[in-house]
């Protein structure tokens, strides 16, 4: 099964993680790059829980297969408020903690750790395809 569908709740996180790792692990990563995976999916899917349905309800799609010329192949979508992560400005980390801007640590952190990184918004969808090339 390749598509998951999810009311977009904190409830739902750990199933949906697990259905990544699932497919990370048939595509032959290593243990250490599918929690890095992992890690990834889950700050984005908490991103969407935390901010794409304020007021109301919605749900999140992942989609997850494998290509052997290119790796895993993570497609994350919803319905919620427009969102384009890799037009979110990155924090300035050379500023000292103190005096630092709070929030996008875990963008960051998504665009460091994946191989690539597309948005796209198709109707009322925000689609983010992450693509984990294999080590």
């Amino acid at each position: 099964m390749p598509e998951i569908k999810s009311a977009a709740k904190i409830e739902h996180l750990k199933r949906l993680i697990e259905f990544v790792a699932g497919h990370a692990e048939m595509a032959g990563f290593t243990v250490n790059r599918i929690n890095k995976i992992k890690l990834v999916a889950e700050e984005v899917l908490v991103n969407i829980f935390q901010y794409a349905y304020p007021g109301t309800d919605g749900d999140v799609v992942l989609d997850c297969r494998s290509e052997d010329d290119v790796g895993l192949i993570l497609e994350i979508s919803d319905n919620g408020i427009p969102f384009n992560i890799l037009e979110f400005p990155d924090p300035d980390v050379t500023t000292d903690f103190s005096e630092r801007e709070i929030g996008g640590l875990g963008v960051l952190f998504v665009k460091e750790m994946v191989d690539e990184a597309r948005y796209r918004r198709k109707g009322n969808s925000n689609i983010l395809t992450l693509i984990f090339r294999k080590e």
